[in-house]
């Protein structure tokens, strides 16, 4: 199992692979693909090309979606409005803070799916988590089933946002299996770093611990069984969290990201590959940091030596063998750190099943129904 690499890029070749996986279409991802294959040679300075092909192909999916609802074909328009939200925001994520055009293309890729999840009648409602300051936008998908269920957190790395969560296909895969999800903009992602300015907290469980306050106030939530998961960076979110929130009922990693600051160490020496192009224009912006002092010292909290053995409860840790940006051996510190908890896995995927890269952006099969099953295992929901 490979990344399907059609620039000469991995940063590039990791949008193409995200939009892949989310449900984009290869026909319309190789339309927009082709024209700029070249300008990818010049990596960073090319992302305004890559984002006007993307926007256009969007441009059209709305054209589309606009003649479908017009004649009361909502569904039909919902998968075009899907698509169409997908490739702005694959086609924002690539641009630089500030530049032409970023700040109008994630409002129009909101606005899409949310009209998506509307006409579609899509099983995702769209709430806000309240913070110290400010708030937490997020996705509350419901499980399967009657009463008071079980619940997963789920939040971001350092650059997707939670419509690529919910794209992610976990709370599907978790929704099947009885058990609801909050898939959150955290701060430093998404909304409340776009339109509240709020940058990276590295103590998770200040704002995970309100996402549980909110859930005990729902009546569908079963509060005894709530779990906490994270994606990419979300990997260091998700197990502070549940060291420090002794709330949660479980965790899962999907990629290890045990020591984030020693990675910031390694990208500075050029060592690995980085996730997103103006990698460290985009690190400064999401930590409210002025230059690579200030960022370094806003970071210097990001490693969870020393916090894992405070969890007490069952904690999954997945990892992709082939990782370019994030190595495997954070993987087997985290899984060698949870020295109290009850039940502790360590999944790696190899060649034999895929999602060897990054956080199995080779196949995200694979690890959303290993870590689905094992929420289903651990709060009690169910596999079959």
């Amino acid at each position: 199992m490979a990344l399907f690499e059609y620039f000469p890029n991995y940063i590039w070749n990791l949008s193409v692979a995200m939009a892949l996986e989310s449900g984009g279409q290869i026909g319309e991802i190789i339309d927009m693909c082709a024209p700029i294959r070249e300008a990818a040679l010049a990596g960073d300075a090319a992302t305004g090309d890559f984002m006007a092909a993307w926007v256009a192909k969007a441009d059209t999916l709305l054209d589309l979606a606009a003649e479908d609802e017009a004649r009361g074909r909502a569904f039909s328009a919902s998968d075009k409005l899907e698509r169409a939200s997908l490739y702005l925001l694959v086609a924002e994520r690539m641009q630089a803070q500030g530049s032409a055009g970023r700040k109008e293309t994630y409002a129009r890729a909101l606005d899409a799916f949310t009209r998506s999840t509307a006409l579609g009648k899509l099983p995702r409602e769209r709430v806000e988590v309240p913070l110290a300051t400010g708030t937490m936008p997020a996705l509350f998908t419901p499980g399967a089933g009657e009463g008071p269920r079980p619940v997963v957190v789920y939040c971001n790395g350092l650059d997707s946002t939670k419509e690529l969560l919910f794209w992610s296909r976990l709370p599907h895969a978790l929704a099947r299996r009885g058990i609801s999800t909050l898939c959150v903009d955290q701060p430093g992602t998404g909304e409340a770093l776009r339109l509240q300015g709020l940058p990276v907290d590295p103590h998770s469980e200040n704002w995970a611990s309100r996402a549980v306050d909110w859930l005990e106030g729902r009546s569908d939530v079963n509060p005894s069984r709530i779990g906490m998961a994270g994606i990419s960076l979300g990997g260091h979110f998700s197990p502070r969290a549940v060291a420090y929130e002794p709330r949660f009922a479980s965790g899962a990693v999907w990629g290890a990201n045990h020591n984030w600051r020693e990675v910031q160490d390694k990208r500075i020496r050029r060592e690995g590959e980085n996730p997103v192009p103006h990698y460290w224009a985009h690190v400064f912006w999401t930590f409210g940091a002025t230059d690579m002092e200030d960022f370094l010292a806003k970071s210097a909290d990001m490693n969870l030596n020393g916090h894992m053995d405070r969890i007490r409860v069952p904690f999954l840790v997945t990892h992709g063998e082939k990782d370019r940006q994030i190595s495997l051996e954070y993987a087997h510190q985290a899984y060698d750190q949870l020295v109290n908890s009850p039940r502790r896995e360590l999944k790696i995927f190899t060649a034999r099943e895929g999602g060897v890269e990054h956080v199995g952006a080779d196949n995200l099969t694979f690890g959303r129904d290993y870590i689905a099953d094992w929420f289903a295992d651990t709060l009690g929901g169910h596999t079959a």
